[in-house]
């Protein structure tokens, strides 16, 4: 893996996965040719600044982090700042795009930048390393082989229980997993709404702070969850949903 453009040619755009717990080292997640190629690079285009010197403070990079430039791209950035991030790639200088946790333009506003990348003609590799989206639908045993991901729901509590019920009726009707995440403030609002508005034949599965320290990865009927509530834990979880 090399981070050397051609001859004359644009850098490239890494798009670089992040610990998804925050005390995670990167060398359990990423492979060393990985973290070598992070380690070489000078540019960084993150959600978060803050973030991004703290991951890549565990990282043996071959600079002082003072001179590791990093520009932020958030859901607030405006488009106009999107070519400018890219400037420095089309005269050959490569990047890496980093999430605040997992993979970059998945869930992630970094998503803009990897399309304006291809129409730019900057080369864009993603890097393998930990998605909490495919960690959660695999240890669930629901569907992997029809599923999609329907983001963030809606907040208030009429349009959020509409919302589930219209996955529900999708994922019963399609044998299709659905996948979702919400701030982890509010997770249990989250999850007392599930189990009153699914069916109780309806497969749920709460997957919490994967990889970390608190991990738990349940998958119940909506009838057993309602046997045993339990109390979520404010960390970064993946629900899933498998209509019956």
């Amino acid at each position: 893996m090399s981070d050397a453009p051609a001859s004359g040619g644009p850098g490239t755009l890494y798009c670089v996965p992040t610990p998804i717990a925050s005390d995670r080292a990167p060398d359990a997640d990423l492979a060393p040719a990985a973290i070598a190629l992070v380690a070489r690079l000078d540019y960084v285009i993150a959600e978060s600044a803050k973030t991004a010197r703290a991951v890549l403070k565990r990282f043996p990079l071959e600079r002082p982090i003072q001179a590791i430039e990093i520009v932020e791209l958030s859901e607030h950035t405006r488009d106009d700042a999107i070519g400018p991030m890219l400037a420095p790639l089309r005269a050959g200088r490569s990047a890496a795009l980093m999430s605040e946790a997992g993979c970059p333009g998945v869930a992630d506003p970094g998503a803009r930048l990897v399309l304006a990348a291809h129409a730019a003609g900057v080369p864009v590799v993603p890097i393998v390393g930990p998605s909490a989206l495919l960690l959660a639908l695999m240890g669930s045993g629901l569907n992997g082989q029809r599923f999609a991901f329907a983001g963030y729901l809606p907040t208030a509590a009429d349009e959020r229980r509409q919302r589930l019920r219209e996955l529900e009726q999708r994922s019963r009707r399609d044998d299709e997993t659905i996948l979702f995440i919400e701030t982890p403030y509010r997770n249990q609002p989250m999850f007392d709404a599930l189990l009153a508005s699914l069916a109780p034949s309806t497969w749920l599965c709460v997957a919490a702070d994967l990889t970390g320290a608190q991990q738990s990865l349940q998958t119940r009927r909506v009838a057993d969850w309602r046997r045993a509530p339990q109390v979520l834990a404010k960390v970064p979880t993946v629900f899933l949903l498998l209509g019956r």
